[in-house]
Order: C-alpha cells, then structure tokens, then sequence
C-alpha cells in the first residue's frame, strides 16, 4: 500500500511515511528531497557518474586516430565546433529532460506520448550495447590477468604461434646493384652475395606480430567466420561472468552504491594515463608518434572534406552517449534546482579534454614501437580492438618490467568500461522502477542482479570463439543508426511537437530566468543546427553503408540479415506505440493524433512544491488512487 502525502502537512520531499509498510527503496534515504525516488547522494556521486559514462573505451582507442587520420591538430577545429553545434545542445536537453520531471527514458515521454516509442528504442538499444560491451570488458580482464607474469605472453612467438609470427619485418626481396647493374632477386640471394637492398625497393613477407596472433589464436582462439561457431572459451566466459559480478555488486543499492564506486572508477584512469604518458614522453621515437597524432604542420586542407566533418561529429555524437537513455535516466535523481546547464558543460568539456589527453599518452608509447621495431609510425597506429588488443600491448611488450605497463594500462581499460556499463544498467532499472515503482522498491536487489544475470547468458554467444564477429556486427548495427534516428526524433518532438520556447520555460523552473541573449545560442542550434547536422549524419551513414566486415573476413548474408532485423527491432516500438496510443485516444483520427501530441495529465515535474502555477493542474494518479483507501480511525494510510 502506498503512502499518501498530506499536501501541504510538511516541506517539499519531508512528508511524513504514514505507509503501513515500512520498506524503502535503496535509491532513497531519509535526506533526498524525493523520498519516494531518491536522489543523489551529492552532487560529485551524479558529476562523475556523467563523466564515467560518456568517458569511455571510443575516447581512447577512436579518437586519437581519427585526429591522426583527419588533418592532426586541424581536426580539433571541427571537432570542437560539432561539440558546440550538436553534442553539447543534445547533452544539455537529455539532462534538462531527466531532471524536470524525474523519470527514466520511457516514463519521460510524458511529455510526448505519440513518441513514447523512442524511449523504448534508447532501452533496447541500451541492453543490446550492454550485452556485448561487457565483453570488451572481459577481454581487458583476460588481458589485465595474463599480465601478472615475468615474461608476457604477446611478447614473442611461442608455442601457440605458426610460421607467420615474427617480432620483426621479413624482407621478401628487393632491388640491388650488382656489377654496375640494377637487380631484382630474393633476399636470400642479396644477402649470400654480400649485396645492399636500395632504399625504397624492399617488398616484406606477410608476418604477423605475436600480439596479433596471441589475440587471435590464444585470447578469441578465434573461428574462421561467423558460421563457425566453435566452443565456448572458458576463460573469457569467466572473465564475463565476473565483469557482471562486479557491475552487479556495484548496482546493488541503486545510485547510492554506485555513485560512491565512482570516485575510483572514473577518476583513476586519469592517473594511468598521466602515468603512461610521462613514461611514453621520456622514450625514445615518442616524439614521432605525437608528430603523427598533432601533426609537425597540421594539413589544414583536410577541413576541406566532407569526409573530415563527418567524423568529427559522428565521434562526438557517439561519445557523449546522447540518445541512449542514461542522460535521462542518471538527471532524474539530482534534485529539481541543481543547475544542469554548468554540470552538461562541465561533463561535455571534460571529455573532450580527456580524448585529446588520451591521445598523446596512446601515440607517445606506439611512436617508441615503431622506433623500436624500425617502422613508420603509420604502420604501428590502429584503432578499436586492434589497437587496444594488438597494437598497444605489443608497443607495451618492448618496454622495460612490460607487465606493470600492460597490468596498468588493460586497468584502465576495465575501468574506462565498468563505469560506462554502470550508466547503461542503470538506465535499465530505472526503466523498471518507472513503470513498477512497488515492485522495485520491495525487490531491487533481486530485479538488479537477475538483469546481470540474463545479460550474463545473452552475452555467452559473444564468448564463443566466433564471438568477435557477434560483437562487431551489433556494434556495427545497434549502436549505430538507431541511435541517430531517436536523436533526430527525440529533438523534432521536443522542440516542434512540445514546444522549444515551452521546454526553456521548464528549464527556467529548474536554474532560474535567464535573457533572451542566453537561449539564443541554444534556440539556434534546437531549432535549426542540431536537427539538419543529426539528419545529415543519419543519411550520409545510409549512403555510405557498407556490409559488416572483421577485418579481411566477411559476413554470411544471412549475419547481415540478422543485423538488419537487430535494427528493425530496436526501432519498430517507435511507430508500433504511436499506433497503440492513437487506438487508445479518443475521437476521430485528427482529434487522437492532436491528443497524442499533447502532454499527458500527469506530465510536470515529481513533486508538487516544484509545479507551481504552470502545472499546478498536473494529475497525480498515485495520489487518486490513495484517496480512494479508506481511513482507520481517522488517519489517513
């Protein structure tokens, strides 16, 4: 039985429990300002959550190469503009949204109930993403505890290697001078007869680096395609299982738990990545490596390309995590007046910064690789799975006491994951707390770790030794355009449907009366930029699109149909709910889309001391169905 709230009796988020049950939700405490949902602890729990989400694995392992790809140092400038153009607006709306009203990314559509289905497309795409980055989870822990020996195991070929492993380049044959004569023969041949290959004339044999083959044939012990499934691999699959334990551990009491692990979680990759770039700056070669990431002069005819532009907002747009449903959901328990307009840009700024950091601490240690293994840096430099599995652990293997290196830097990969993951499930639970309040406030300890648990078997296909290529195709597919397309939606219904002046006005509530000066910039970008920029992406992806491949290995066309049908069901709930809420309204077709596009009776802000006159008509089912409990003895339960 709920509890009923006197109006008026005590101050806002005080009211007195006059429940029959004392049983509490672990979100809350007897200091939040809303008891029935909870609030942060402080505001440092909510800030670095934010950062720990939107700071993840993609701004070590993307950005550093697409600055190196795109111009070097030039790249920052479309970098930065497409921050201020579309991640920062984006960001800013999601945690004004959440914070408003203090619902999850489904419950929030409130305000749009013919959009509803785009919340639950962030859901499901969430638990899609969720399933298979806590692989990548289980991987830096695979890597994390191969690094506790003398001798690490990529750093050479051993036993499992074939004949391709090297450690160095093998030349195949080249052009030499022999008797005042230009030849071409084999090395073999240069070398017996004492002769010097010219330079620019050496062809090399196709070797694989030991880190490359240790990746392949030892860690994924990885099958030939996606139609060979193989086995499980045990020791990724246990590695996963305790990368779910330590998340669920972690969710156990909701934000309050959470929020205290990541003072660790988000804050120590910062003193790994100082560490390892102080010891990549004082190497050998890590000048060339920086060179090539900046750039000795960056080519600023590079911003003459669409491709440039491109990347620079796909990459901001993907590492904010806007359109994913845990901006929304990790705003909704800060308190109503906390002042999200800094705390997006502080989040937004910050992680920009720590991309840009990253990159001369990646591209300081890969430049002593290729100093090392006498290759030019762009032979050394990769992104993804290459180059936090391959590229980086082996630059690492060269480097003097390698397992403390590799054990600190595959740390700050688990760390980087874990705290990004922590957002994700909790956008999840929030979900479920949303729409069963009572269930979640009696079971949240169980309903959390049986979530983990379910994800924990889902993600067993990914741990298979065909499991890297399950990997990359839902990244491929999930995490991709369904996200644009609820971008796109989520900014048209808020701003033309509900109203863009009427949405600063609920921001108004929250931080106070701001000048017409300070919207213009954010009514510039609501209205106009941020929409075309967002559609723009979305359709140049379309154009572009190109079959899923893991390297030179391409997929079945029945792989690419299930990546279809991935996408299909993340984003059918937008139109199959709009259906449903237009069947369900009432009058004729025009009147049941008109009402849809309203906002719902009960949409406002959580407590009724925040609504004032703007919503003080704001219908609270809770409370209707509580006057309808019959009274004892004169009190209300």
């Amino acid at each position: 039985m709920g509890m009923l709230s006197l109006p008026g009796f005590l101050s806002c988020g005080k009211k007195k429990d006059f429940s029959l049950s004392n049983e509490k939700d672990a979100h809350a405490s007897d200091s939040d300002e809303n008891l029935e949902r909870g609030n942060w602890s402080n505001k440092g729990d909510y800030l670095l959550s934010m950062v720990g989400y939107a700071v993840g694995l993609g701004n070590v392992w993307r950005f550093p190469y697409l600055t190196y790809q795109n111009g070097g140092g030039a790249f920052l400038i479309p970098y930065t503009l497409m921050l201020a153009l579309a991640g920062l607006p984006l960001f800013f709306m999601e945690c004004s949204l959440g914070q408003f009203a203090s619902l999850g990314p489904i419950s929030i559509w409130r305000i749009l109930p013919l959009f509803q289905g785009v919340g639950i497309t962030m859901v499901i795409i969430s638990t899609f993403v969720s399933i298979y980055y806590n692989v990548i989870i289980a991987y830096a822990l695979y890597y994390l505890f191969a690094s506790f020996q003398k001798v690490l195991p990529w750093s050479d070929c051993f036993s499992w290697a074939d004949e391709f492993c090297s450690k160095i380049r093998l030349v195949s044959d080249c052009n030499a001078t022999l008797n005042g004569e230009i030849i071409h023969a084999n090395y073999s041949f240069i070398t017996s007869n004492n002769l010097t290959c010219m330079n620019g004339t050496m062809n090399y044999k196709p070797v694989q680096f030991p880190s490359e083959q240790y990746w392949n044939k030892v860690a994924l012990q990885r099958s030939s395609g996606l139609d060979e499934t193989g086995n499980i691999v045990w020791y990724l699959a246990l590695c996963l299982l305790l990368s779910w334990m330590i998340v669920g551990a972690a969710l156990f009491k909701g934000i309050k738990s959470s929020g205290k692990v990541v003072y660790f979680t988000a804050l120590f990759p910062y003193v790994i990545l100082l560490i390892l770039l102080v010891r990549g700056a004082t190497l050998e070669g890590a000048l060339d490596g920086i060179e090539y990431y900046i750039g000795r002069q960056s080519n600023i005819t590079k911003l003459m390309e669409a491709e440039v532009w491109k990347d620079a907002a796909t990459q901001i747009f993907y590492s904010l995590s806007v359109a994913w449903g845990g901006l929304v959901a990790l705003s909704s328990y800060n308190k109503f007046h906390n002042n999200c307009y800094s705390d997006a840009i502080f989040v937004c700024v910050i992680n920009c910064v720590t991309s840009v950091f990253a990159g001369f601490a990646i591209f300081s240690i890969l430049g002593h690789m290729a100093f090392v293994s006498e290759r030019p840096v762009s032979e050394v430099v990769d992104s993804g799975f290459d180059l936090a599995f391959v590229a980086y652990p082996e630059a690492l293997s060269k480097l003097p006491v390698s397992p403390l290196w590799s054990f600190l830097f595959f740390f700050m990969l688990l760390l980087l994951g874990l705290d990004s993951q922590f957002a994700t499930i909790e956008t999840l639970t929030t979900t479920i707390h949303d729409i069963y309040p009572e269930v979640m406030k009696k079971l949240r300890i169980p309903i959390t770790l049986g979530v983990c648990i379910l994800l924990f078997f889902l993600g067993l296909i990914c741990v298979t030794q065909a499991g890297i290529y399950w990997v990359n195709l839902i990244d491929h597919f999930c995490a991709g355009w369904g996200i644009l397309i609820a971008a796109v939606l989520e900014i048209i219904g808020i701003i033309y449907i509900y109203g863009g002046n009427r949405f600063i006005e609920d921001i108004e509530m929250m931080i106070g009366k701001k000048t017409r000066v300070f919207w213009l910039w954010w009514r510039m970008c609501w209205f106009f930029i941020t929409p075309v920029l967002l559609m723009a992406i979305l359709v140049w992806s379309l154009i572009t699109f190109s079959p899923p491949t893991y390297g030179s290995v391409l997929y079945p066309a029945w792989g690419t149909a299930v990546g279809w049908c991935m996408i299909i069901f993340c984003v059918i709930w937008i139109p199959i709910a709009a259906i449903l809420k237009i069947v369900k309204a009432e009058g004729n077709l025009c009147q049941r889309i008109v009402s849809c596009c309203r906002p719902a009776a009960n949409w406002g802000p959580c407590l009724e001391c925040h609504r004032g006159e703007r919503y003080s008509h704001v219908v609270d089912p809770k409370k209707e169905k509580e006057h309808e409990i019959p009274t004892v003895a004169g009190f209300v339960y």
